[in-house]
């Protein structure tokens, strides 16, 4: 007869893990006396986030870049990403991609990816958000949800959009659903008792592309009006405040319905450097079939745009942030990443 022989499992000297799939921290703080640092850079699949050296400019600000990715570059059915932001008072950080993020099919329509975005940004500090287009597959479908709390003198530029897809592959707009909300709060650290963390929405930016709403026989291709891209950017605070202007002037100095428009005129007016250079935009856009819009809400500047294809969008938005300057200047050639 054999004796039984029992198997004792050690315990293991390392704390448990943790970590949930899908989440990641980037927590930005100030050392004394005033040196930003990546304080906090964690993921876990299939999220993954990069951060190289920080860049110092010319004015000697400090700028830490990340790069958000996915591995594969996109999301399979039923992925979940939510990634938390924390930017201490001061610092700045610019959040890029490498390239656009695939939306992959699903196997249904309740088979949903998804993308939580969470940030605080403190007084002073400032975050420039310019991630590629979201490219959603054929019978995908994606929800997305962006929430930004921010301080008094706290400064935000985000860039949100998505194209048709792959148009060499016959796909446009044929995704099964398309979902992305956009939130800007105010909220303080400062005060007492209940004011002290209180919010207030500042912005609630929603956009709901469905192939199933009723009463379009056209399909939702058909109710885009040829756009082959379309876009939202968000800019608020001090950092921002010339390009939100900037924005705001160039809207309005768009020709109206019946005025006369010198980018097609045959004529050759004298033009200022500024008017020559807003007329060859106003050309290039009508060629590349951008329309946009920009307003202000509560404090920010809300961009909207669309264009017949992803490289006419870069064509004109590289060209607006660069004309003016700020993302450059404070976050580096870095930060325009996605306008190349």
């Amino acid at each position: 007869m054999t004796p039984s022989s029992t198997t004792t499992t050690k315990p293991s000297p390392f704390a448990p893990s943790t970590s949930i799939p899908g989440h990641g921290t980037i927590n930005i703080a100030l050392l004394p006396p005033s040196t930003p640092t990546l304080h906090t850079l964690s993921y876990q699949y299939p999220l993954k986030l990069i951060s190289p050296d920080p860049t110092t400019l010319s004015s000697g600000q400090k700028v830490i870049l990340a790069f958000l990715l996915t591995y594969g570059g996109g999301l399979v059915a039923g992925d979940n990403i939510n990634l938390t932001i924390n930017l201490a008072a001061h610092t700045r950080l610019g959040l890029v991609t490498q390239g656009s993020t695939k939306i992959f099919k699903a196997p249904s329509r309740d088979v949903v990816s998804r993308q939580i975005v969470k940030v605080k940004i403190a007084n002073g500090a400032a975050l420039c958000y310019l991630p590629d287009p979201i490219q959603p597959f054929r019978e995908s479908c994606y929800e997305q949800r962006q929430c930004f709390g921010v301080e008094k003198g706290a400064s935000l530029c985000v860039l949100d959009w998505v194209s048709e897809g792959r148009r060499a592959r016959g796909e446009r707009w044929s995704f099964w659903e398309w979902r992305g909300r956009n939130e800007v709060w105010s909220w303080s650290q400062a005060g007492e008792g209940e004011e002290k963390g209180r919010s207030r929405l500042l912005l609630r930016d929603n956009v709901i592309l469905d192939t199933s709403a009723e009463g379009f026989s056209e399909g939702l291709a058909g109710r885009m009006d040829e756009l082959g891209v379309f876009g939202t950017l968000i800019i608020r605070g001090p950092v921002f405040a010339d390009l939100g202007e900037y924005f705001k002037t160039e809207f309005s100095s768009l020709p109206r319905i019946g005025a006369r428009s010198w980018s097609t005129s045959t004529e050759i007016p004298q033009l200022s450097v500024e008017e020559g250079r807003r007329a060859a935009r106003q050309k290039k856009e009508k060629e590349d079939g951008v329309l946009w819009t920009a307003a202000a809400v509560r404090g920010l500047v809300l961009v909207k745009f669309g264009a017949k294809e992803v490289e006419g969008a870069k064509n004109w938005l590289g060209s607006m942030l660069r004309a003016e300057g700020t993302v450059q200047r404070e976050f580096g050639d870095g930060a325009l990443l996605c306008l190349r």
